[in-house]
């Protein structure tokens, strides 16, 4: 799908009739994170998962500026567009459930359900730390923009990509890895490099408070399920004072008639395990689900 500065790249399953469900993947990882779940979920549904920008086979957003959750929501809104959907489901895995958080809460009149993998829907940041996590990102941006023309791409041997991804996502099986580097690579002269920008790794300079992200989900009009590893991001990244904004972004879901269900294994629980989350997640799409006939409705634009 073409953007002003590029295309949104993805994958599509199912008949362009069937009930549209968007997938939206987490940070540094591509669509291909849902290559194990959705053949275990209903055939007759649409799913269409993208390639974030910045990611996989999307673009890279032009020079000087930054990733933030409020720009992949603009992107999601340019692939709505393309896509032709009034009303859809969106499955979120980690920050692909952030950006379908706030996409829920933006656009409630366009979102039935949504599903969030180990992920909260929201991540607030301390009002005390704004300004310091702000202009870590900032300068952050103009060290990267110095040292980019002195530094090269490195080019690595498949292997040792491989090893690379697997050290920095101690939650990847080796099975997974192998997945979400098929969309993660790009053959180049003696060997491969990683398709993602490296600027998705620099401090995200937008940031919202729990009061704003409380705000924020109470917009949301959609059923929300969210589905919790029990060694999934609460034990990997969580700081302790975040432990309080989860606890209250939970109860907030659960006070909008929201479900939260925990499940054993780590981050990426719906890539390496998949069959661990399948039927939570189809029995919840699955209550009230609409009908989906017309193909008005529901037609695709091939991505």
């Amino acid at each position: 799908m073409p953007v002003p500065w590029g295309e949104i790249r993805g994958k599509v399953w199912g008949p362009d009739h069937g009930r549209p469900i968007l997938c939206l993947h987490g940070w540094a990882d591509n669509c291909g994170t849902f290559n194990t779940l959705i053949p275990l979920l209903p055939k007759e549904w649409k799913y269409v998962a993208v390639d974030m920008a910045g990611h996989g086979l999307s673009s890279h957003r032009p020079p000087g500026v930054f990733y933030s959750f409020p720009a992949y929501v603009a992107d999601i809104r340019r692939v709505i567009g393309a896509l032709q959907w009034k009303r859809f489901s969106i499955i979120g895995h980690s920050m692909g459930g952030n950006v379908a958080g706030m996409f829920s809460a933006l656009y409630p009149e366009m979102v039935e359900s949504v599903v969030l993998l180990d992920s909260y829907g929201f991540l607030p940041t301390d009002a005390k730390e704004l300004h310091t996590v702000i202009r870590q990102g900032f300068e952050g941006m103009l060290e990267f923009e110095k040292k980019k023309d002195e530094k090269k791409e490195k080019v690595y041997t498949y292997e040792n990509a491989l090893m690379r991804l697997l050290a920095a996502n101690p939650s990847l099986s080796e099975q997974s890895a192998h997945i979400l580097l098929e969309r993660g690579l790009a053959q180049v002269e003696g060997g491969v490099v990683f398709t993602r920008d490296f600027r998705i790794n620099l401090k995200n300079v937008v940031r919202v408070s729990l009061e704003q992200s409380l705000e924020l989900q109470s917009r949301i009009q959609a059923r929300v399920l969210v589905v919790l590893a029990e060694e999934g991001f609460e034990k990997m990244f969580s700081e302790p004072q975040q432990k309080t904004f989860t606890s209250t972004l939970l109860q907030g879901y659960k006070d909008q008639r929201g479900m939260v269900v925990n499940v054993p294994g780590d981050h990426h629980v719906h890539l390496n395990t998949p069959e661990t989350v399948a039927q939570i997640v189809t029995d919840f799409l699955q209550e009230e689900a609409p009908s989906h006939s017309t193909a008005e409705d529901t037609q695709a634009a091939k991505l």
